[in-house]
């Protein structure tokens, strides 16, 4: 018998559910990042042959955004994050299991494939049960929880790794993503009882319609650029060169590289809520966090390439910590799509949004590999420090990409406003405006 969710315990209740999905969904997604270097080891592949994996398993997510996004809209999002959880955690399975290249090559597909049904769901699950006012302070906490799963593929995952085995390891993620998903069958359900469940079916043509109207909406392309400049940083880091670079460039521990990546994990779930409270109360200055965001990231990252031999300790950290507010930094792309489209086109505006991120994650994974193997950065134990710092310099062609695609969608997205009669004031005269009212003693 199924549990019936019902006011603002039932709300929490869904909400909780959904955000138990996207832990485990991180875990698989960042499940290989732990274990790159015994992955080389076991399949033995080169530097380029491990990134092709993570690239093929975003190449699949970003494939896939828009047809689910599509698909929530029609089925709703429930069923997507069911259908998720079961094809990751068969994945995982596979993966554990394999001992051929070619078997872990399907399992990260079906890692994808099914990473790709469940965040977007997950977010319209708590679009559909919470208040507007409230949407994007839970977006970030939906991010927030997600961060546990990095957790725990950083730290249970690699103990079972280098104890029980690679197969234990993989075997009990499994498990723990099937959970998941008999979890989201009982308690999910796509809105509050009473409310009418705003599934559509419109036809091929239709959906293409909309996605059109949706990428004509200025708005939406902000999102876009938003979501293009903010994550791929630190997704890359996490998700599969960060630990390498720390230690076979960077001469840090394994036990100190999982302590950082933690850093990066706790960093980026404590950055979500203040985030999503400072878009919540200032709508009008999401860009300039946004902008903050890519400005500090690419700051720092430069300061470490540009360091003499290698970076001390503390900067290795304030490298991981900018990094982590790449993610709750993307989440505004997220809040763009949600303001800028009615909810029959909601999906998949936020599909296209969540393809921008990974797609530049895709490109700069892809390249550090090709690159390093290109530098004859030899096996995981000898990759030279210069080698790594040339591989990641690519990181700012791509950032100059997105922030150059801010600047033009706000543009536009502000003109559109200004039509509409709300004028955006410039940053200085509000805080002159602050000033003055200080200054008089009126509040």
């Amino acid at each position: 018998m199924s549990a019936r969710p019902t006011g603002v315990r039932g709300a929490w209740l869904v909400f909780a559910v959904g955000a138990l999905a996207y832990v485990v969904t991180v875990a698989n997604r960042t499940s290989l990042a732990a274990a790159g270097l015994d992955a080389q080891q076991r399949y033995d592949i080169t530097a380029g042959t491990l990134s092709s994996f993570a690239v093929l398993q975003f190449l699949v997510y970003a494939a896939l955004q828009v047809p689910v996004g599509v698909l929530i809209d029609r089925w709703g999002p429930r069923r997507l994050v069911v259908l998720g959880a079961a094809t990751m955690g068969a994945g995982q399975l596979v993966l554990a299991l394999s001992t051929q290249t070619w078997q872990a090559v399907l399992a990260r597909v079906l890692v994808g494939a099914g990473d790709a049904a469940t965040f977007v769901s997950v977010l319209r699950v708590v679009t559909n049960w919470f208040p507007p006012s409230r949407v994007p302070v839970m977006t970030q906490l939906v991010g927030l929880f997600g961060q546990l799963g990095q957790v725990f593929s950083f730290v249970p995952l690699v103990a079972l790794l280098h104890g029980p085995g690679w197969t234990p390891a993989y075997t009990g993620l499994a498990s723990f993503t099937l959970l998941a998903t008999v979890l989201s069958v009982l308690v999910l359900r796509d809105v509050p009882p009473g409310r009418e469940n705003p599934r559509v079916t419109r036809s091929l043509r239709q959906v293409g319609g909309d996605l059109r109207a949706a990428l004509r909406h200025p708005g939406t392309r902000l999102g876009l650029w938003s979501h293009w400049a903010t994550p791929f940083s630190g997704n890359a880091f996490a998700t599969l060169w960060g630990f390498p670079f720390l230690v076979s460039g960077q001469g840090v521990s394994p036990a100190g590289a999982s302590a950082l990546l933690t850093l990066y994990t706790v960093t980026a779930a404590g950055a979500g809520p203040v985030f999503g409270t400072f878009v919540a109360r200032h709508p009008l200055r999401r860009s300039w966090l946004v902008l903050t965001v890519v400005g500090s990231q690419a700051v720092v990252w430069a300061v470490v390439l540009l360091w003499p031999g290698r970076a001390p300790l503390v900067l290795l950290a304030l490298l991981v910590v900018v990094a982590a507010t790449g993610v709750p930094g993307s989440m505004v792309g997220f809040d763009y799509a949600r303001t800028s489209n009615p909810a029959h086109r909601l999906g998949g505006a936020t599909g296209m949004t969540n393809v921008m991120g990974f797609t530049a994650s895709v490109v700069l994974i892809l390249l550090v590999g090709v690159l390093l193997d290109a530098q004859g950065a030899g096996t995981p134990a000898t990759y030279s420090l210069g080698a790594f710092k040339v591989a990641f310099a690519l990181q700012f062609p791509l950032w100059a990409l997105g922030v150059a695609g801010i600047l033009v969608s706000r543009r536009q997205t502000r003109a559109l406003m200004a039509a509409d009669g709300v004028v955006v004031p410039r940053v200085r005269d509000v805080l002159r405006a602050r000033g003055s009212r200080a200054g008089t003693g009126t509040a």
